[in-house]
């Protein structure tokens, strides 16, 4: 039995890393140009050359998103890059538009292509047209219920890709225009906002309900569906899609560690008892922020959990990277505060996590320190136990 694929994000070439460690099965980046995600980072054709060799040492695969709604000058180059692409070993481009598509099978063949939730497909029917026109893959709308899946699944003549976890955009399928509206950049040519992330204050007629304290955003719930991956896998999907190119490291790594070991375990044992699910919750709120629904794939989601008058917090948890190991101690580059005494965690891409507290610190000139507080400063710790670079420091948690 084929195991599901778990597809990861990646904003650069750290963050790629970061995921195929972690244990992502694949990568999906954005290049220089005909992506969606312009203010990432990205990468350009070199870097997407360092990833597919990186990838391909853990047997891992990248793909590429070349999804924007492309205006008749936003073709100029796409058939050269395409060839690049194929030329250096990308798995799979991820497209929405129907002439890129085109372009694709024309000058890149041993590319596959998939097809973008921005085509917001929610049927078989819609599945065999884009199979006709080439398309090897389809990502399905995020708008779908679970039954949803399940049907169109059974009926699809092409393999489905379904989001499991990340941002959902306040319109259908990420065909949003309120960045075009409020900045005048184009959502769907790689230019978003976030405009339904900023804090609003509402109004019903003249009565304000909201305060500077709380404040309103347009914006969705985060998608988590730690839940529905066992049935996911069951029914057929081949594979499972994490959002977040525009994410830090720690976050994908948490998020993909975590969802790796709920996958592996659900093969193993072919049951998530509810004590462990419980504890994959837990783990996953370690690298939230956002409030999280399972969205729409227990059905329409009702206005609370869609909708709110919310105020976001960022996490505390991640406390820093390791980025150099010697025998019983850890350089770490700091991201947040922490003291001598402090109980933390190590958050592990070989090894299951494992706390420790932290009995000495010293700066890179030897000095002892008692508080950790300036970020990107390196400090050396001593760990009684073996960690590797690219490891992660973030608070232990006392039982």
């Amino acid at each position: 039995m084929r195991k599901i694929e778990l597809l990861a994000p990646a904003g650069d070439l750290t963050r790629a890393r970061i995921a195929i460690k972690y244990g992502a099965d694949a990568v999906y980046i954005g290049g220089k140009s005909f992506s969606l995600r312009s203010r990432a980072s990205n990468f350009d054709i070199a870097d997407i050359k360092e990833a597919v060799i990186f990838a391909k040492q853990y047997q891992a695969k990248i793909f590429v998103t070349v999804n924007i709604i492309p205006h008749q000058e936003d073709l100029q180059g796409v058939d050269q890059y395409l060839m690049q692409l194929e030329q250096i070993g990308v798995s799979a481009v991820i497209c929405s538009s129907i002439e890129i598509i085109k372009i694709a099978k024309r000058v890149a063949p041993k590319l596959e292509v998939h097809l973008s939730t921005q085509q917001s497909v929610t049927n078989s029917q819609a599945i065999a047209f884009y199979k006709d026109l080439g398309v090897d893959r389809v990502v399905l709308a995020r708008e779908l219920s679970m039954t949803e899946i399940s049907k169109t699944n059974h009926h699809s003549p092409l393999p489905l890709e379904v989001f499991i976890h990340g941002g959902m955009c306040a319109n259908y399928s990420g065909r949003c225009t309120i960045s075009n509206f409020m900045t005048l950049r184009d959502a769907n040519r790689g230019g978003c906002a976030h405009s339904c992330r900023w804090f609003y204050h509402l109004f019903d007629q003249e009565k304000q309900l909201t305060t500077s304290e709380r404040l309103f955003t347009l914006a969705a719930t985060d998608l988590i569906a730690l839940e529905q991956v066992p049935a996911l896998i069951d029914m057929g999907i081949v594979s499972l899609k994490i959002e977040g190119r525009m994410k830090a490291s720690y976050y994908i790594a948490s998020v993909v560690k975590t969802y790796r070991l709920l996958i592996d375990e659900y093969y193993q044992e072919l049951m998530i008892t509810e004590e462990r699910m419980n504890w994959y919750k837990k783990e996953m709120a370690k690298a939230e922020n956002r409030l999280a629904s399972s969205g729409y794939l227990d059905g329409l989601p009702q206005e609370d959990p869609q909708a709110a008058l919310r105020q976001v917090t960022a996490s505390q948890e991640y406390l820093g990277t390791v980025i150099d190991v010697k025998k019983d101690r850890l350089l770490l580059e700091v991201r947040n505060r922490f003291a001598k005494g402090d109980l933390v965690e190590i958050l592990s891409h070989s090894q299951m996590n494992k706390t420790f507290m932290i009995n000495d610190i010293e700066d890179e000139e030897g000095q002892a320190l008692s508080v950790c507080n300036r970020p990107m400063q390196k400090v050396w710790i001593g760990v009684p136990f073996k960690v590797e670079i690219d490891d992660m420091l973030r608070r232990g948690e006392r039982t």
